[in-house]
């Protein structure tokens, strides 16, 4: 390392009825004012058609009109403290604000999910700290969403992340009991890793035999072989196999759903049927991929009443989950949920206003995080001695020109507006360009030649983790840090930065606080 670059990261580095589902069908969801209060959640809808919710979890919403207690509790890195994380009002839009504020100038995980129903099922990460076990909570600014126009944060899974609930008195099926459940979840982030699972597993973490899981699965895994399509898919986890209908061949009315946001449905009677469905989260109405008799050697099936999120029921206590999946809401229900009600429950999200929210709007303040192992405390930033674009660490007790240094304003591409530029926060005028494929802080001189430079298109992570920022102009390169300095680096290619060892975390970013 150059030594200067040695001296910048020690000064930088201190550190129902019919009567009522036709009443849940009219009166859905209504959003007034900031608060985007709910005058019905899922979990209203489920309980007016007979099958109430015994578990209900959620980083956006409320899920009852009358919830207002914490959805997730998060826990930051620069001092190890916990805060739970509510709604904005009674049956409203989580308080990203909250998590804003505390986060801010740090890093947070999630920690744990609360179960809206009071029945005690709060799923909390299975590792250390946690429900024990060899994983780690998930980050909890990955992914901004939108909520009816107001902001919320995903559940961002990756592999080595996972989530684990059980309470003998919790209320959830057990044996052969009925039960329902559905999540929303991203057709953008998945993986074929075992198993992105939302639903009812083994208490002992163990493969305890057909039937002892009854959950969701999405993801691009494809158990019994022969299947159509590249995913993902919405499956039943039913323990020894994920199925896409009733039997270990092929469902050819299975679809791959690959919307950002999924509506995933299961329900089993536990004894003789069960039904698959899904659909855009956004819009639209559920598509039933199967409905019909539980595959030979799962009836009765022999449920134990845990919850899992994000992993297998096998995992993960002393071996680490290999899926990835984001989780938004959920839920689990006691009996066997009416395809009306499945239907209100669909329209209700729909009506929840779920969409895209990108970190990367015009006058927005940011930092940029590096997610490459060796790096995850340092951010992209300049440096006053030079015009070089670097990384280095920055913590909450950096000076004030070090926090400055490593924060952004986003300004609509000077090249393309469907794009971004990044001026720097304490040096106006001056923005990130590449010159002879290296990053350099330089004032803006009005050329066609600096605007492209200058220019940079926002994409899903390299990694499958945040954002990847793509050269305007040299499409096939994006921001990349190597060596601790910055660069436009494709993946592979004579320059040293052109390595493709680490090139997709090194190219990956987090969006977090700005430090100034």
């Amino acid at each position: 390392m150059p030594a200067l670059l040695i001296f910048r990261r020690l000064r930088r580095g201190v550190i129902v009825s019919l009567a009522s589902l036709a009443l849940a069908f009219a009166g859905l969801i209504a959003f007034s004012g900031a608060s985007h209060a709910a005058t019905q959640g899922p979990c209203d809808i489920y309980a007016a058609g007979g099958t109430p919710c015994v578990a209900a979890h959620s980083t956006t919403r409320a899920l009852f009109a009358s919830y207002n207690g914490p959805l997730y509790q998060v826990q930051r890195a620069s001092d190890s403290a916990l805060q739970n994380i509510g709604v904005l009002s009674a049956g409203g839009v989580a308080d990203a604000a909250a998590q804003d504020s505390f986060c801010a100038g740090t890093t947070c995980v999630i920690t744990r999910l609360y179960d809206q129903t009071g029945r005690g099922n709060t799923l909390v990460y299975q590792g250390p700290g946690g429900t024990g076990g060899a994983d780690t909570a998930a980050n909890a600014t990955t992914e901004t969403v939108s909520m009816g126009g107001q902001k919320a944060y995903a559940l961002y899974i990756n592999p080595g992340n996972s989530y684990f609930a059980y309470n003998s008195t919790g209320g959830v099926p057990t044996g052969s009991a009925p039960e329902g459940e559905y999540m929303i979840t991203s057709g953008t982030h998945a993986n074929n890793g075992c198993c992105f699972d939302y639903g009812n597993t083994e208490t002992d973490h163990h493969a305890d035999g057909n039937g002892a899981m009854d959950a969701i699965n999405f993801s691009t895994e494809c158990w019994f072989g022969g299947c159509s399509g590249t995913g993902p898919w919405v499956q039943a986890d039913l323990e020894n196999g994920l199925f896409t209908g009733g039997s270990k061949a092929w469902n050819p009315n299975q679809v791959s759903e690959t919307s950002h946001f999924v509506t995933a449905m299961l329900k089993n009677n536990g004894t003789t049927q069960m039904a698959l469905k899904g659909a855009s989260a956004a819009s639209g109405s559920l598509t039933q991929f199967y409905s019909g008799a539980l595959p030979s050697g799962y009836n009765p099936m022999h449920k134990q009443g845990a919850v899992i999120l994000g992993s297998g029921g096998d995992c993960c206590q002393t071996n680490h989950n290999a899926s990835a999946g984001t989780f938004y809401e959920g839920a689990m229900v006691s009996g066997y949920p009416s395809d009306a009600t499945d239907a209100a429950v669909q329209a209700n999200i729909a009506a929840a206003g779920y969409s895209t929210s990108t970190p990367f709007t015009p006058g927005a303040r940011l930092a940029l995080q590096a997610t490459s192992p060796c790096c995850t405390s340092d951010y992209l930033q300049h440096d006053t001695s030079d015009d070089k674009v670097v990384i280095a660490p920055v913590t909450a007790g950096s000076s004030a020109t070090d926090k400055g240094d490593a924060t952004w304003i986003v300004h609509a591409g000077l090249a393309n507006s469907n794009c971004v530029s990044f001026e720097a926060a304490n040096a106006p005028g001056r923005y990130i360009r590449h010159y002879a494929f290296q990053l350099h802080l330089q004032t803006d001189d009005g050329t066609g030649q600096f605007a492209a430079d200058a220019t940079f298109c926002p994409k899903s992570g390299n990694s499958g983790t945040g954002y990847s920022l793509q050269s305007f102009n040299y499409p096939a390169k994006y921001i990349r840090h190597y060596r601790f300095t910055g660069y436009v680096a494709g993946d592979g290619g004579t320059n040293a930065w052109d390595t493709s060892s680490l090139w997709a975390q090194d190219t990956s970013w987090l969006t977090a606080s700005p430090w100034s």
